[in-house]
C-alpha cells in the first residue's frame, strides 16, 4: 500500500513538473519578440465539439494541443465573473436575460447549448474555475472583460495564473493608464487596433512606446495603410496577432477559406506571411495540423 501511494505521489509530482515546463514553454514563446514560433488561440474554446465558454471545449483545447484559448467575462448579481459572450444568457443556455440579473447560484441553473442550439448537461462557469483548469497547462486570453481589469488580475493573482492571461482592449492607452495605470505593468497588456481606421497610425505608435507583447491588428481590406502599419509593428519588438474567424478581419483570408475551399496557403499562409505569430481560429485542429506539417515549431 504504501509503495503504491508513494507511486501516486511521485507520477503527481512528475505531472506538475511537467505541466510547469510546459506553460513556461509557452510564456516564453509569448514573451521573446524573436521567436518565430506560431502560437494558436481558440476563439471561444473548441466550440464545434462542445458549448463555447464551457469548460469541455476548453479541456478539448488542452488535450489537441492548443496554445491558448480566448474567453469572455460578465459579472452575476452577487458579483461572481462568469464566462458569457452575449449580453444576455438568451442565445447559449436554456435561460433567459441578463447575468447581472442572477446570483451564481442561480444561473448555475441553467445549461448551455451546443453549437446546433441543443441543450446539453454543460453549465455556466467561474472564470476562478477557468484558471484552475487551465493553470499550467495552456494561455487564457480575456477578450470581452476589460471593464473588470482589476478583477481579472486579483484572480489570477490569487491562483498563480498572473503569466498565462492576456487582457486586451480596442481603447486608446491614455484611457487604459488612467483606469488601469497602477495595475497595467504587472500584466499582460495586448491593444486591438483596426488598422483600416483613420487614427490607426496614431494609436499604434502611441502603443509601441510601452513595447506591448503583441498588438491585435484587425482589417476588412489590405491596403497600404494597412499594409504599412503591419510592417511598422513587425519592426519593432511587438508581436502580430491576426484573427482568421472571418474575412472582415483579415482582408478575405479567414478560417473557411482554408478549410472549406482548402486553400490554406491563402488564409494562414497569407496571415503568417504578413509576421503574425498568433492566429485566433475557430479551427483550432485543423490550423495545429497545417502548423505541424508545414512550419518548424
Amino acid at each position: 500500500m504504501k509503495k503504491a501511494i508513494l507511486f501516486i505521489i511521485t507520477h503527481l509530482l512528475c505531472y506538475s513538473l511537467v505541466a510547469q515546463e510546459q506553460i513556461q514553454t509557452l510564456i516564453q514563446k509569448l514573451k521573446d519578440p524573436e521567436s518565430k514560433s506560431i502560437l494558436v488561440i481558440a476563439h471561444r474554446g473548441d466550440w464545434r465539439n462542445a458549448p463555447e465558454n464551457s469548460l469541455q471545449a476548453f479541456k478539448n483545447c488542452i488535450e489537441m494541443g492548443v496554445h491558448m484559448i480566448e474567453i469572455d467575462l460578465k459579472k452575476t448579481k452577487d458579483g461572481h465573473l462568469i464566462l458569457m459572450h452575449d449580453e444576455t444568457i438568451d442565445r447559449t443556455t436554456n435561460g433567459i436575460g441578463k447575468p447581472e440579473n442572477y446570483t451564481l447560484e442561480e444561473i448555475r441553473k441553467f445549461h448551455l447549448k451546443n453549437g446546433l442550439g441543443i441543450v446539453t448537461r454543460h453549465i455556466i462557469p467561474t472564470f476562478e474555475e477557468v484558471l484552475k483548469l487551465c493553470k499550467g497547462k495552456i494561455l487564457i486570453n480575456v477578450d470581452k472583460g476589460y471593464e473588470y481589469f482589476k478583477e481579472v488580475y486579483a484572480l489570477t493573482e490569487q491562483s498563480g495564473t498572473t503569466e498565462q492571461v492576456i487582457i486586451k482592449s480596442a481603447y486608446p492607452l491614455s484611457k487604459v493608464k488612467k483606469e488601469n495605470g497602477d495595475v497595467l505593468k504587472k500584466v499582460v497588456y495586448m491593444p486591438i487596433i483596426n488598422l483600416d481606421q483613420p487614427n490607426a497610425e496614431k494609436l499604434v505608435n502611441e502603443y509601441l512606446k510601452i513595447s506591448p507583447i503583441a498588438i491585435e491588428c484587425c482589417f476588412q481590406s489590405f491596403s497600404p495603410q494597412v499594409n504599412y502599419l503591419l510592417q511598422k509593428i513587425r519592426n519593432t519588438h511587438t508581436k502580430i496577432w491576426i484573427n482568421s474567424l472571418w474575412p472582415s478581419l483579415n482582408a478575405g483570408h479567414d478560417d473557411d477559406l482554408a478549410v472549406e475551399s482548402n486553400k490554406p496557403n491563402e488564409a494562414w499562409g497569407w496571415i503568417i506571411s504578413q509576421g503574425a505569430t498568433l492566429i485566433q481560429t475557430d479551427r483550432p485542429k485543423n490550423l495545429l495540423e497545417y502548423l505541424s506539417n508545414n512550419f518548424s515549431q
